[in-house]
């Protein structure tokens, strides 16, 4: 600690004074005058502190009065070459994090939210910089340093290689030699062999990176993981209930409901059991996308055209595939393309007509049985097979007659 002249008072340590002679002689280096386009710097500071069993995230506990994270924007503060200092906090903290930057008079930092992982939290700092004019707060930056906000102790020498590189280069940072030992495993999980620890460097923060060329990456796999994720909780959801058409006939109708016991299993609920495709109004379509139609065979699909006709009727706005699942139940043991070729070549046509109106129409075969057990595992393949082809949509299936 050091005392302030005529105080008996001890005043936070400055993490500035660690580098004072350095900071004074860099001056004098032709490499600092280097530093002559605009330098930002990134701080994730979203951790909740978990890992070290603190109440309070380990970037705001206090040390000698002050916040870690207070010492480590000093750091980079003092460096008049950098210009903003962007700290990313999870939102519940925004207002501590402002606190601590009026009191101890941070000048250069603007606090934004942080996402659900760090790296989401990173490229939300980034985006900071991102559509922004010349005279805005936050200029967008030539070169920009990411470094962990519970690490005020970086020297300026580091921090203007990895600048003057990262400008060079396009991505710079810091490594260190390796002192744990590394080892690899077999796929059993046994001791393979130890890696030589002097071909290998770890690397470690602060890293620095040309703007365009970092915010350009983590947004390219930022939107590509967020896309996909969207995709599925979006496909999990539409999967989530079904109607079941069925037609009169007794096993028909015994099927539809062994069918939906078998559905509710696989987390998929039917909405409800109708014995005609007639029944289908705008009501009951805005309560699923996916609709199953049960036949037994003999008898066409002329229940799935009725079904299409609805969607046409009532003009049904689809923005998301709908789904129509036609299930054949054969009760001969004769397989469909035998008995009814035409029938198939005409259900593949339609497949491909209204697909082009955003509908997606499947075909499965199931063969009936009287042995209880067998029948119980048709119904199981059938309830799988129907809730893969819902939560998929594949286009490449439509048309297709799958047995179950």
């Amino acid at each position: 600690m050091q005392e302030e002249s005529g105080s008996s008072s001890y005043r936070p340590l400055d993490p500035g004074c660690l580098f004072a002679g350095a900071a004074e002689r860099s001056g004098d280096r032709p490499g600092h005058t280097a530093v002559d386009f605009p330098v930002a710097v990134v701080l994730p500071a979203g951790g909740s502190g978990e890992r070290m069993g603190l109440p309070t995230p380990k970037q705001f506990c206090t040390i000698l009065d002050r916040p870690l994270i207070s010492y480590t924007i000093q750091a980079f503060e003092r460096l008049s070459w950098i210009g903003t200092i962007v700290v990313v906090i999870a939102k519940e903290n925004h207002d501590l994090m402002l606190n601590i930057v009026r009191k101890f008079n941070h000048t250069k930092v603007k606090v934004v939210h942080g996402g659900t992982t760090r790296h989401r939290s990173i490229f939300n700092g980034l985006q900071a910089f991102s559509n922004t004019s010349d005279d805005s707060l936050t200029p967008k930056p030539k070169v920009v340093i990411i470094h962990d906000a519970v690490r005020p102790f970086v020297e300026e020498d580091l921090l203007l290689k990895i600048t003057l590189a990262a400008k060079e280069q396009g991505a710079s940072g810091a490594i260190r030699p390796l002192v744990s030992t590394v080892i690899a495993t077999t796929s059993e999980g046994y001791l393979d062999h130890s890696l030589e620890r002097a071909k290998y460097r770890a690397s470690e923060m602060p890293q620095g990176f040309l703007y365009d060329i970092i915010f350009q990456a983590y947004q390219r796999v930022t939107y590509k993981r967020d896309l996909a994720a969207a995709e599925a909780i979006i496909k999990e959801t539409l999967s989530m209930s079904a109607y079941i058409i069925t037609e009169a006939d007794a096993e028909a109708v015994k099927l539809a409901r062994t069918l939906q016991k078998n559905l509710a299993t696989l987390n998929m609920m039917v909405t409800d059991i109708i014995p005609c495709a007639k029944e289908i109004n705008s009501d009951s379509l805005s309560k699923t996308l996916n609709f199953i139609q049960i036949s037994e065979n003999g008898s066409n699909f002329s229940g799935v055209l009725e079904m299409v006709k609805s969607f046409e009727d009532t003009n049904h706005s689809r923005l998301y595939p709908v789904v129509i699942v036609w299930v054949q139940l054969n009760m001969t043991k004769q397989s469909f393309d035998t008995q009814k070729a035409d029938d198939l070549k005409a259900f593949m046509g339609l497949a491909s007509e209204v697909l082009q109106g955003n509908i997606l129409l499947y075909g499965i075969q199931t063969d009936h049985s009287k042995v209880p057990e067998q029948w119980e595992r048709s119904v199981e393949r059938l309830a799988q097979i129907t809730v893969a082809l819902i939560r998929d949509r594949n286009a490449a299936l439509t048309g297709q007659i799958l047995q179950a």
